[in-house]
């Protein structure tokens, strides 16, 4: 579970992707806006966007005020035309697919993009969603009783903390 490593792997493809043709980069608040942050840094591009799922989430009603604080942390920022765009969608880690299914209906909201591609730092399987990711830095086999998460340090590096699941 090397969170660098697999950033690395990401970068490296997202280099490739450059060659042939432009893309905007679209992080899930929080992690995913993260390592959106650093790409478009590590590849010089001008900009990048967020998306706050707190309130396409099925489960907003269960999470109450967590999804309000969610919300309020990092609000959607879409800084370029979502129309006939390509967006790299981002996110820290993927598994039931339900955070996708409401990135994309928050993404939609803007605009209708011409594709939509996922990228994801770890993928950890156990779908309950049909949905896959494009780039994947890594797929883990993780307990379902545990949540993977993924920290950032000062100097901007990543790792993943893996955490007991709240009921």
């Amino acid at each position: 579970m090397n969170a660098e490593s697999s950033y690395i792997k990401l970068l490296d493809k997202l280099h490739q992707r450059l060659q042939s043709g432009s893309f905007e980069l679209v992080g899930l608040a929080m992690g995913g806006a993260w390592i959106a942050q650093r790409l478009a840094q590590d590849l010089g591009l001008p900009h990048y966007g967020v998306i706050n799922v707190a309130f396409h989430r099925d489960d907003y009603a269960e999470k109450g005020m967590t999804a309000l604080r969610t919300a309020s942390a990092m609000s959607t920022d879409l800084p370029f035309d979502v129309n006939g765009a390509h967006v790299i969608l981002i996110d820290d880690v993927l598994f039931t697919g339900r955070t996708v299914r409401a990135a994309l209906n928050e993404l939609f909201d803007f605009g209708r993009p011409a594709q939509v591609d996922l990228m994801v730092l770890a993928d950890r399987g156990s779908r309950e969603l049909p949905v896959s990711a494009n780039f994947v830095g890594e797929e883990l086999q993780i307990p379902e009783d545990k949540i993977l998460v993924l920290e950032k340090d000062n100097a901007g590096k990543f790792s993943f903390e893996l955490e007991g699941r709240e009921e």
